[in-house]
């Protein structure tokens, strides 16, 4: 099980470089988003994160992520 959590604020690398948002639902099973299926369990969960700087929501693993501290 991943370190992360609804609440906590990551980066991520995308085609327009690093993004900052905060995670705002943990996803344990598979589920449908933006017309494709998407691969989660309780050993890999996947993260729907809040962009800072948009209203964009973005999906990804944990291994995509980094937390950014003292926020």
């Amino acid at each position: 099980m991943s370190d992360f959590k609804v609440g906590d604020h990551v980066s991520w690398n995308s085609e327009a470089g690093r993004v900052t948002g905060v995670i705002t639902k943990v996803h344990s099973s598979d589920f449908d988003y933006k017309g494709y299926t998407h691969h989660a369990s309780t050993k890999e969960p996947q993260f729907a994160i809040k962009s800072d700087k948009s209203d964009h929501v973005a999906v990804h693993k944990s291994s995509a992520l980094s937390k950014i501290h003292g926020r």
